[in-house]
C-alpha cells in the first residue's frame, strides 16, 4: 500500500500544474499580507478606550437580543466574552498581527480546496484519459487497494495545500506585523456557560481543519464521480459548482425548511457549535458528524463498486 501511494504521489509532483497550484496559494497570501500592511499604514488611529467600547458593544448585543432572537446565543456569548475581557484586563486586538492574519487567511481554504478538487477528480479518470489503466491493473494488487492509495493520495494532498496555507501565511504575518501584545495570543472560547482561555495557535490549527471538511467531503465526491465516470471535467465542474453555491443554497432553504440540516452543506460547518449559532434549530455536532459519515460512506461505496467491478481495463 506504501509503495502505491508513493507512486500516486510522484505521479501528482510530476506534473508542472501542482508546483503552479501551491505556487499560487503562497503568492495569494503574500498579496493580501502586503494589501493588509498598506491598508494598516493608512487607517487612522484607533481609540484605546477599549472597556468603554465592549461595554457599549455590550449593550447593543443585549438590545440585539430581544430584536433577533434565532441569534440569541451568539450574542449571549459575545457579551460573557466582553465580559471577561473587561474583568481580566484582556484588551482586544485591534491592529494586525500574525494571528488575526492566519484568521484571515482561511477566507483562502476554498481557493485552495478547488486545487484539491482537481487532483481529485483527475487521479482516477486521467488513468482512463492516458491509456494507463491498463498497466495499472496489471501490477499485483487489488483494485480496492488501488482505490485507496489514490484516495489516501488526495487526503495527503489536502493536508499538504492547508499546511502550505498556514506556514505561509504564519510567515508572511511574522515577517509584516509581528506578534502582538500578550493578549493577543490567547483565543477566548465560550464552553458550556463559561468563558476558558485556549491556546490561540491551536485553536488557528482546528478551525482550518474544521473549515477544511466541506472540501474534504467534496473532494471525496470528486474522486467518487472520477471513479464511476471516468471523466476528470464533470467530476471538477460539479464540485466547484457545489464549492461556490452549495452553502448559499442551503443557507436559503434552511431558513424556510427543516429537511435542509439534512444536506451535505449543512453539516460541514463544525464551527457553528462553536459559536453557538446551528444553521438549523435543534442540530448537534453529533448529528453533523453522523451526517458527513453517511455521506462519506455512500461516496466510497459507489467509487468501490464501479471501479471493482467494472471492466476497467477495456
Amino acid at each position: 500500500m506504501l509503495n502505491l501511494i508513493q507512486n500516486e504521489w510522484i505521479k501528482i509532483f510530476k506534473q508542472i500544474g501542482t508546483y503552479i497550484m501551491i505556487g499560487l496559494v503562497v503568492l495569494l497570501v503574500i498579496g493580501n499580507g502586503a494589501i493588509t500592511k498598506y491598508l494598516d499604514s493608512k487607517a487612522e488611529p484607533v481609540d484605546q478606550d477599549w472597556k468603554q467600547e465592549l461595554t457599549i458593544s455590550n449593550q447593543q448585543h443585549a438590545a440585539n437580543m430581544e430584536t433577533m432572537p434565532m441569534t440569541k446565543e451568539f450574542f449571549k456569548q459575545q457579551i460573557a466574552i466582553n465580559e471577561y475581557r473587561i474583568e481580566h484586563d484582556l484588551a482586544p486586538e485591534y491592529t494586525t498581527t500574525v494571528w488575526t492574519f492566519i484568521q484571515d487567511s482561511a477566507s483562502f481554504i476554498s481557493f485552495a480546496g478547488l486545487f484539491v478538487i482537481i487532483i481529485a477528480a483527475g487521479i482516477v479518470a486521467n488513468e482512463f484519459t492516458w491509456g494507463t489503466v491498463k498497466v495499472l491493473l496489471i501490477k499485483p494488487f487489488h483494485r480496492w487497494k488501488i482505490l485507496m492509495a489514490k484516495y489516501t493520495t488526495v487526503i495527503l494532498f489536502l493536508l499538504l495545500v492547508l499546511g502550505v496555507l498556514f506556514v505561509s501565511a504564519a510567515a508572511i504575518g511574522a515577517i509584516l506585523f509581528g506578534t502582538g501584545g500578550e493578549a493577543s495570543n490567547v483565543h477566548l472560547a465560550y464552553v458550556k456557560g463559561t468563558v476558558v482561555e485556549q491556546s490561540l495557535l491551536l485553536y488557528l490549527i482546528k478551525s482550518y481543519l474544521l473549515n477544511s471538511l466541506s472540501i474534504f467531503l467534496l473532494a471525496t465526491m470528486a474522486f467518487m464521480i472520477s471513479a464511476v465516470f471516468r471523466v476528470s471535467g464533470l467530476a471538477i465542474g460539479i464540485s466547484i459548482f457545489l464549492l461556490m453555491m452549495g452553502g448559499t443554497v442551503t443557507q436559503l432553504l434552511a431558513m424556510k425548511f427543516d429537511w435542509a440540516k439534512y444536506s451535505l452543506f449543512a453539516n460541514t460547518n463544525l464551527m457553528q457549535y462553536a459559536d453557538g449559532s446551528p444553521l438549523v434549530e435543534g442540530m448537534t455536532m453529533s448529528f453533523s458528524i453522523t451526517m458527513m459519515l453517511i455521506y462519506f460512506f455512500i461516496f466510497h461505496l459507489l467509487a468501490f463498486i464501479f471501479f471493482t467491478k467494472r471492466d476497467v481495463a477495456t
